[in-house]
């Protein structure tokens, strides 16, 4: 099991937890003031905590978000972030996302290896035809988003599509359904969502509703390619929006924000 869930520690920059919900409540349930007074966790402590994962700890730092320890750790000479409960009890993986931004943060920001990431892609190469087109098809302006119906951020992100679509009417919003492996249910509900191109259907879908079973074989190969699309150009997190000059932007922003940076603004 730890095999499994160690290969994608290198990885570790698209996952979410559902633990940081428990984690908020014991952070306002404990201390409010420096928590570096109270709660502390060594290098060597944590390697001990973790040496049955085969992971090597590099660095310990507080999380930005109250009540985890946030570990830079390597394996296989790749390096990535888990974190550890104040408790001591609990690992997880994923990233910590500000709410506000919708972009990540951590604490070992600065000490990460950054790989050479794709900026931005050729617009006429976006297998459009596979998407889900909210706004105004016709719309001058075209904005991609390679989005997941089971990412709580790529939910709220969808709220400011929605709002986009009314106050940028000249704007096509191509969504892209692009299901990441650590949520099994979206790979079939994004499926559905493909056969019907239906937007009721595709708001329900990420509003957590639920939604039918795909019925046709070709979206499998419809979804695979979206996937394939993304994964060939540096597409590996969601939400991830392209601009309409094929500029990659990773997360979302809200509704006002995104129809100036579709102005140029």
């Amino acid at each position: 099991m730890f095999k499994q869930l160690f290969l994608c520690v290198s990885l570790c920059f698209v996952f979410a937890s559902s633990s940081f919900a428990a984690m908020d409540a014991m952070s306002k349930d404990g201390c409010s003031h420096d928590c570096t007074t109270c709660h502390s966790l060594s290098v060597k402590d944590a390697g001990e905590l973790v040496k049955k994962t085969g992971i090597t700890v590099k660095s310990v730092k507080h999380a930005p978000a109250k009540g985890l320890f946030e570990l830079l750790v390597e394996k296989d000479n790749k390096q990535g972030i888990i974190f550890i409960d104040f408790g001591k009890k609990h690992l997880m993986q994923g990233m910590i996302v500000n709410l506000d931004t919708l972009q990540p943060e951590s604490a070992h920001a600065t000490e990460l290896p950054q790989p050479k990431q794709v900026t931005s892609v050729d617009v006429k190469t976006i297998p459009v035809d596979k998407a889900v087109i909210m706004g105004n098809p016709k719309g001058s302006k075209k904005l991609y988003v390679f989005t997941d119906p089971d990412c709580p951020y790529c939910r709220k992100g969808h709220e400011e599509l929605k709002k986009l679509a009314k106050i940028a009417p000249d704007v096509a919003i191509h969504i892209m359904l692009f299901p990441l492996p650590m949520h099994p249910g979206a790979y079939d509900k994004s499926r559905t969502v493909l056969e019907t191109k239906n937007l009721e259907l595709l708001d329900k879908a990420f509003e957590g509703g639920e939604v039918p079973k795909p019925t046709k074989e070709s979206s499998k190969k419809e979804i695979d390619e979206i996937i394939k699309f993304g994964g060939a150009n540096g597409i590996s997190g969601t939400p991830t929006m392209v601009m309409p000059d094929g500029k990659i932007e990773v997360g979302m922003r809200d509704a006002e924000t995104m129809k100036k940076m579709l102005e140029g603004k």
